[in-house]
């Protein structure tokens, strides 16, 4: 066993306790301010938005991290950590366009995010196993996965462009895909007979 699944196991699921906090941190501040758009606080002639109140929950579950262990501190940190990227993430269209807080922008990169790290989080937890049952399935049949992924691609941006170039590159992957994808089936026979 290796020391970094050693160090997983012997703790709390830590980044889906975060993940989740994530989530509910940002619907709960966008259902806010759904409802209550006019509520604002505002000191000095600042306006505070809760991006700042993010910040300050992120950094203080990350110092509880990285300052302190044990199993109820690292969850603690956890769910602060998550609930401050949320509050953050929920502003980030806000932040990006300089006063646009509606912008579709904040979906695209939340959604982004939650996808990536919710790949993280299931490729840390599951690596050994994702790694093995990889290994055994392109080892087997890895020239026709590549050629059915290349062939989707390439007919996709046949279909998405005007751009004569990028038509001319597209068709040509297409046809090496096809090639590709036919080499293997031919090879597959050849075993077979």
């Amino acid at each position: 066993m290796s020391v970094s699944s050693q160090k997983t196991e012997g703790r709390p699921n830590l980044s889906l306790l975060a993940l989740f906090s994530f989530v509910v941190s940002f619907s709960v501040a966008r259902t806010f301010t759904t409802f209550s758009p006019d509520v604002n606080i505002i000191a000095g002639g600042y306006h505070i938005h809760h991006f700042w109140y993010g910040l300050a929950t992120l950094a203080i579950g990350g110092w509880l991290g990285i300052s302190y262990s044990g199993e109820r501190t690292d969850r603690l940190a956890s769910i602060l950590f998550g609930a401050g990227g949320g509050l953050i993430g929920d502003e980030v269209g806000l932040l990006l366009t300089f006063g646009d807080y509606w912008t579709g922008t904040t979906y695209v990169l939340v959604i982004a995010f939650l996808s990536f790290i919710s790949f993280l989080v299931l490729f840390m937890r599951y690596s050994s196993v994702i790694f093995r049952e990889f290994s055994g399935f392109a080892r087997r049949n890895a020239s026709l996965y590549f050629g059915v992924l290349l062939a989707a691609v390439s007919i996709a941006f046949i279909t998405e462009t005007n751009d004569i170039v990028i038509s001319i590159v597209s068709g040509a992957l297409t046809v090496l895909a096809c090639t590709i994808v036919l080499a293997y089936f031919m090879q597959r026979i050849r075993q077979v007979h």
